[in-house]
């Protein structure tokens, strides 16, 4: 009686589970970098917003601070004692005004590197959360002299009849526009501060 034998070929099963999980891995690599592509897209894009916005503010806020500094009228008539004359420099506040949007100024010139950084590399955290801690601070500044130059508008253009406070924007005109331009140009880099902060507040944000 012959035996016959039987011989069944496997295969390799090691080099098709090799494949396949080499397949996987790849397909979740190439979703990774897609993912990562697609936020590093739309954080860019915020970082050009951010650094055109920069860019405005510093406009506004040096406009803001010439125009105060500026502002000065001299009435045509006088007296032998008395020459009628405003200025910038006749109020504290004002003064505060000059120096503190200059600040602010001088502060967002200096960002710019860091928004530059963020426009290279949007996925880089250090310097968006150098520059979220800093416009937190310096916006304190801006805001802080932007209402207390309105405050002392509003008296010019309205006085107080409380404290015996006459308007002067009836006689001095001119100044009243200027000071007044100067408030609303600072009022307007305040708004934008607030762009810059939500743009970084978003941009820390993990996808």
């Amino acid at each position: 009686m012959t035996k016959e034998s039987t011989t069944i070929d496997v295969g390799e099963p090691s080099t098709v589970t090799k494949s396949s999980s080499h397949v996987v891995v790849d397909a979740k690599k190439k979703k990774g970098f897609v993912a990562a592509a697609a936020g590093g897209g739309y954080k860019r894009g915020l970082a050009i917003f951010d650094f055109l916005l920069r860019l405005a503010a510093i406009g506004i806020t040096i406009a803001a601070s010439s125009l105060m500094f500026t502002a000065e009228e001299t009435l045509p008539f006088f007296t032998q004692f008395l020459q009628f004359q405003a200025g910038y420099d006749d109020d504290p506040t004002f003064q505060f005004f000059v120096i503190a949007t200059a600040i602010v100024a001088g502060y967002l010139l200096l960002s710019l590197p860091f928004s530059i950084v963020t426009i290279v590399r949007p996925q880089a955290v250090a310097p968006r959360l150098i520059l979220l801690i800093s416009d937190t601070v310096v916006v304190t500044l801006n805001t802080a002299a932007a209402a207390a130059a309105a405050a002392i508008v509003y008296l010019a253009h309205n006085g107080n009849a409380n404290t015996n406070w006459l308007p002067i924007c009836q006689q001095f005109g001119d100044f009243c526009q200027a000071v007044s331009t100067a408030v609303v140009a600072a009022s307007i880099a305040v708004s934008f501060f607030i762009l810059l902060i939500v743009i970084s507040a978003i941009s820390l944000k993990r996808h």
